[in-house]
């Protein structure tokens, strides 16, 4: 194998190929499709990418859509908000 990298991380794959700056934006994709996120059902630290946009709960085997690269994206968070604030001014509880 080779050997541990300190600064490139993940990217360390890809060598001296494809340009610093692009191997920093695919290090940042490539991190955030393999960290697990916290579950909306059952609480726990354990949903993992299955698939582009699918995402699975290993503990309460729930599947859920998302994002690409995130379970949920910085668009998603904002809609949610928008629908909640709606909700909220015309006084129907969630």
């Amino acid at each position: 194998m080779g050997n541990h990298t300190k600064k490139v991380g993940i990217c360390g794959k890809y060598g001296t190929r494809y340009g610093a700056t692009l191997r920093k934006v695919i290090k940042k994709m490539e991190v955030t499709q393999h960290a697990t996120y916290g579950c909306t059902f059952c609480g726990k630290n354990a949903v993992k990418r299955q698939a582009t946009g699918i995402w699975k709960c290993g503990r309460c085997k729930k599947t859920m859509a998302g994002g690409a690269y995130v379970l949920s994206t910085s668009a998603a968070i904002t809609v949610r908000t928008a629908i909640t604030r709606m909700r909220k001014a015309k006084g129907i509880e969630v």
